[in-house]
């Protein structure tokens, strides 16, 4: 026994070193998890939840850089969607934050079996673009989403809306039932589906997808600031 225990010895610690090895290899190939983005190509689909944020949102400021263009935040929201009304003012706090380095872009994307109020809510949106006032509305609809979304008819609460807002109440009322309106919805439907939407709120950053769980005021950040430092300009 004595004659091969050295050989053993050997053996054990060979082993040991290639255990070592291949943990380290799976760890390093696992390193980007932590990336706020759902894939490394514009628009690519959600393949999985990203692992939670390492630090506080607070710590992810805007980076002292010079861009040639803003970098674009789009968002696929449904007015009903409860999620999307959470983010709705952390993307406010955001966007008067970053200022003039980021323009957000919002996109329809009304889950209508699950929220049978969120397409009217998207043509009253729409409506109130046709008069100049969409942000007005949609801050007016994602403020107030607890007092319309359960209503047997939203239109009459996005009528009083409209006429705060100081819109031509007759003509918002034609508009909302307009094929105009519909069709500018069913677009934004489409262009959502055709890049990997399936669900709301969700973000795209310069074309690219966030992760579900990345889609917070951190995940947000972190995105942003990688666009911008690519984007900066000397």
């Amino acid at each position: 026994m004595k004659r091969y225990l050295p050989f053993i010895i050997i053996a054990v610690v060979l082993i040991g070193g290639v255990g070592a090895f291949f943990a380290l290899s799976r760890k390093g190939s696992s390193g980007n998890t932590n990336s706020a983005f759902a894939g490394s190509t514009p628009a690519a689909p959600v393949s999985k939840p990203a692992a939670a944020q390492n630090s506080p949102a607070e710590g992810l400021t805007r980076p002292n850089v010079k861009v040639s263009s803003p970098v674009l935040l789009e968002e696929y929201g449904d007015y009903q969607c409860p999620p999307c009304g959470i983010l709705y003012p952390e993307l406010k706090k955001i966007e008067k934050e970053y200022g003039e380095q980021v323009r957000f872009v919002f996109h329809h994307f009304p889950l209508v079996k699950i929220h049978k109020n969120a397409l009217a809510a998207a043509h009253a949106a729409e409506a109130a673009r046709l008069q100049g006032k969409f942000t007005q509305m949609h801050d007016l609809l994602y403020t107030n989403q607890s007092a319309w979304k359960d209503l047997e008819d939203p239109r009459t609460t996005f009528i009083a809306y409209a006429n705060s807002l100081g819109l031509n109440v007759d003509r918002f009322r034609t508009d909302m039932e307009s094929t105009r309106v519909d069709q500018v919805v069913a677009a934004d439907l489409q262009r959502g589906q055709a890049a990997g939407v399936t669900g709301t709120p969700t973000v795209f950053i310069e074309g690219y997808m966030l992760r579900y769980e990345a889609t917070n005021p951190d995940g947000l950040r972190q995105g942003i600031n990688v666009m911008l430092q690519k984007k900066a300009t000397s």
